[in-house]
């Protein structure tokens, strides 16, 4: 567990400027379902009430695997025709090279959501099977997986921002974090728990130019934005970005921040000892108190990110993954069953969030995306103990029901983080501003990875 949320999302994330360049080489060459030429990339679903054949599914081997693996047989209880050889594979290293050959293509794939943009021409469309359940999926999962008006992807998890908060710290220095609302009361609480505790760094800030720009794109989705439009049009330069930005320098600035990489030693250690109580970040981050932090285990808990207007969306979408099924697959409309199970079937997701051998009280990292499957008042995980017994459940889903919708990630996005990441950092090191960070960035972005596409 500690390699799977330590690393998993982060560490799987960075790769993809890699694997998403490579993938705009792609050709689309895979098998019709149908003789009109305008819907041959449309996959349909399989006819027989029973279907009979063998899919082969790619996942990355970890936590999740054995989750998936574990659903098996009650998918074989629905659909006993169908043998699904589950595969344990490096799909950074190995899924580019499998599409371009042609040889041995998995019929579904797991895939970060970042990730689709560069593979969109190689995969099916799924808008058709999709349609009875696209209603319910989280709108901003729909549009990262939406390309040129097909859908790509079978949305698997939403990762709402949360605002974690180590409450017995707080409550120590007399701050009520509970009267947070927005990002300015969230400054006001900073400044008040440093007057408490001198040389405090009360709210992080990221040190990673990856994750810091990570963690940007979810404060960019709080106000309906991204980096790119949903035509692949950057808008850095933009009231919305340079509010953000404003506000992570104010941090810098007042030193209000404790500035270090996501769960590293040096970032764990402030956690531990009081120094940082204010965290900003996706629901994944729960793994550190329940794994990761002995002294201040039971001290945190955790709430909706404060808005950046009163009343506006108290969350935003940080990373992602969802499924994909190649169009070279042989049985890509079985794999499609698979997933369906999974993701739209009370049976199938109940398996995977709620209690299961990987996971005693339920997978509690991420929530569905599929509305239905997260409503507030049916938890499918327990109360967190590390979170002091908190309903995490109802915290997510909440929260996670504000996410405004989307646009999909461009397949440069991970190539920008060598501009727009590295220029966030050398603005927390005092030597950009806001407004030149987006000036540059758009600049850099516009020439080196826009223009080359």
């Amino acid at each position: 567990m500690y390699r799977h949320h330590l690393r998993r999302r982060p560490a799987r994330l960075t790769v993809a400027a890699a694997v998403v360049v490579v993938g705009l080489g792609l050709a689309a060459c895979g098998p019709e379902t149908t003789t009109s030429d305008e819907t041959s990339h449309i996959l349909q679903a399989p006819g027989a009430d029973q279907p009979e054949g063998e899919i082969t599914i790619w996942d990355r081997s970890g936590d999740l695997f054995e989750v998936f693996e574990g659903v098996i047989d009650d998918f074989n209880a629905t659909y006993p025709g169908i043998t699904v050889n589950h595969i344990a594979v490096d799909i950074d290293a190995k899924l580019h090279n499998t599409l371009i050959t042609g040889t041995d293509v998995p019929d579904g794939v797991f895939l970060d959501d970042a990730k689709i943009g560069g593979f969109a021409d190689y995969l099916w469309d799924l808008s058709e099977v999709l349609a009875p359940y696209t209603a319910d999926i989280a709108p901003q999962k729909l549009d990262v997986n939406t390309v040129d008006g097909g859908i790509f992807g079978v949305p698997f998890d939403l990762d709402p921002g949360l605002l974690f908060y180590n409450a017995a710290a707080l409550d120590a220095a007399g701050v009520d974090a509970t009267s947070i609302e927005t990002y300015d009361d969230l400054l006001d609480a900073a400044r008040a728990y440093k007057a408490a505790v001198p040389g405090s760094g009360p709210i992080h800030l990221e040190q990673s130019a990856f994750l810091g720009q990570l963690q940007l794109e979810m404060y960019a989705s709080q106000l309906g934005t991204s980096i790119a439009d949903a035509h692949g049009e950057l808008r850095l330069e933009s009231p919305e970005f340079e509010r953000i930005l404003t506000f992570l320098d104010t941090v810098r600035e007042e030193e209000l921040g404790t500035r270090a990489e996501y769960l590293t030693p040096t970032d764990l250690a402030e956690l531990e000892n009081g120094n940082q109580v204010f965290y900003p970040w996706a629901i994944w981050f729960s793994f550190a108190p329940q794994q990761l932090l002995t002294e201040a285990a039971g001290d945190w808990r955790a709430m909706e990110l404060p808005a950046w207007d009163a009343g506006g969306p108290r969350s935003g979408a940080m990373g992602g993954s969802s499924f994909v099924l190649p169009r070279e697959g042989e049985n890509a409309d079985l794999a499609w069953l698979f997933y369906e199970f999974l993701m739209f079937d009370e049976a199938g997701y109940t398996a995977v969030w709620g209690p299961n051998d990987v996971y005693p009280t339920g997978l509690n990292t991420s929530i569905p995306s599929y509305q239905p499957a997260a409503d507030p008042g049916t938890p499918l995980f327990d109360p967190v103990d590390a979170l002091g017994g908190q309903d995490l459940w109802v915290v997510a889903t909440e929260a996670g029901a504000q996410i405004p919708g989307g646009a999909p990630t461009p397949s440069w996005w991970a190539g920008a983080v060598d501009y727009l990441g590295n220029d966030i950092q050398r603005m927390l090191d005092g030597d950009l501003t806001p407004a030149e960070v987006l000036s540059q960035a758009t600049q850099s972005i516009q020439t080196n990875l826009v223009d080359r596409q």
